[in-house]
């Protein structure tokens, strides 16, 4: 019924969204009624209107090119595997020089692999970079199967085989406990394709350590509630009907509603962006949101067992996590660099707990285990914005190179 009642809502203002951005197409012929001061705050409102609006449409990278070995060198996008949950997404550029293959794992977790477009763009210039590009799961139908933490994990494995040998695993946020989890089960199993470093970015692999709000509210409730609460089926509309997700507009609410006087303040500052003609702060605030809007369903499976098992029952750091049935242990990494990177002022993934997987990967010799602390960066500023280019990158780049 969740599902549905959103449908319908956003069914019911789609006409007014499109009456006003005719009205907008149409002030746009007529600059001299908006240098009237009330033509322009009610432009200025029917924009956030018709622009503030969830959609489930992935936007594009929109990487056309890249500076590398001094010069401008283009940048396609193009498939190297897929699965119905996910594309492993290439970035292919026409390079005389091989470069070290980076493999990205971008969350699962309500938005696009298209949040991380900085992190892209950012590594392009000096490696073959890879990306996973999660499915909306209201598109990927019934057959399908299910898709749990077990299956995330397994989908990290089958792409680190496709890249082979030599690749470089960076995790941000989320699939921090996937990566490590796939990266100890392909040690065990002296699989060659083990990822040559492992760089894990805020990720929550003991949440037990200075616990955020996210963290806390993860317990507020038992697993069954948040199934019962969170939890739809898939309209019969979409690809996937019947299939049981978290949707991603669910996710959204949450996430605004921690911070709803940021984000208040933001659009009252676009109101008087509009009604002072600043068209470059304003196009900025329109680019933030697109992307922030733009939203993914994530499988039930996967959402309850993240929650149950990381969030809740701290699984991974008690040494009682498994993978179909078998035990995770990440001391059977050995041959493995490691990074790990955290915000000091991430309040979404709190300082130690991702530190906690040094601890961990004792059998990785000190000398290949290296950990760095950004002062000043909350959760997005670890893997973008200036901290990210300046600060961090050099690190992750570094360490990959010494790892080469």
């Amino acid at each position: 019924m969740l599902y549905q009642l959103y449908q319908a809502q956003s069914d019911l203002l789609a006409p007014a969204r499109a009456t006003a951005a005719l009205w907008l197409d149409m002030l746009a012929r007529m600059p001299r009624a908006r240098t009237l001061p009330a033509v322009r705050l009610m432009a200025a409102g029917a924009e956030l209107f018709t622009t503030a609006v969830v959609t489930h449409k992935r936007r594009p990278f929109g990487i056309a090119s890249v500076q590398a070995h001094n010069r401008s060198v283009a940048v396609r996008e193009t498939v190297a595997a897929s699965t119905p949950f996910c594309n492993l997404l290439r970035f292919e550029k026409d390079s005389l020089t091989p470069q070290p293959k980076v493999l990205i794992v971008a969350p699962m977790s309500g938005h696009f692999a298209t949040l991380l477009r900085p992190t892209v763009q950012t590594m392009l210039a000096d490696f073959d970079v890879y990306i996973t590009d999660w499915q909306n799961a209201r598109d990927v139908p019934l057959s399908a199967g299910r898709f749990g933490l077990d299956e995330y994990v397994d989908q990290l494995i089958g792409f680190l085989e496709v890249l082979g040998p030599g690749t470089n695993l960076v995790a941000i946020c989320q699939p921090a406990v996937p990566a490590l989890m796939a990266t100890a089960i392909m040690a065990k199993a002296r699989n060659p394709a083990q990822p040559r470093t492992l760089t894990l970015m805020a990720g929550p692999i003991d949440t037990r350590n200075s616990p955020t709000r996210v963290n806390l509210m993860a317990k507020k409730q038992s697993i069954r509630e948040y199934e019962r609460r969170a939890i739809a089926r898939v309209p019969a509309r979409y690809a996937g009907a019947g299939r049981r997700v978290y949707p991603g507009f669910y996710q959204l609410a949450s996430f605004m509603a921690m911070n709803a006087d940021r984000h208040i303040n933001a659009k009252l500052t676009q109101i008087r962006r509009l009604f002072a003609d600043d068209t470059e702060g304003a196009a900025a605030h329109r680019r933030f949101y697109d992307e922030y809007f733009a939203v993914a369903d994530l499988p039930a499976e996967f959402y309850l067992e993240t929650v149950s098992r990381v969030f809740q029952e701290h699984l991974l750091p008690q040494g009682k996590m498994t993978w179909h049935g078998q035990t995770v242990d990440p001391a059977a990494i050995r041959r493995t660099s490691l990074l790990v990177v955290e915000g000091e002022r991430d309040d979404i993934c709190g300082v130690g707990q991702t530190m906690a997987a040094l601890d961990l990967c004792r059998n990785i010799p000190a000398t290949r285990k290296s950990y760095h602390l950004q002062t000043g960066a909350g959760h997005y500023g670890v893997f973008s914005g200036r901290a990210w280019t300046g600060s961090i990158y050099p690190k992750v780049r570094a360490m990959i190179e010494e790892a080469a």
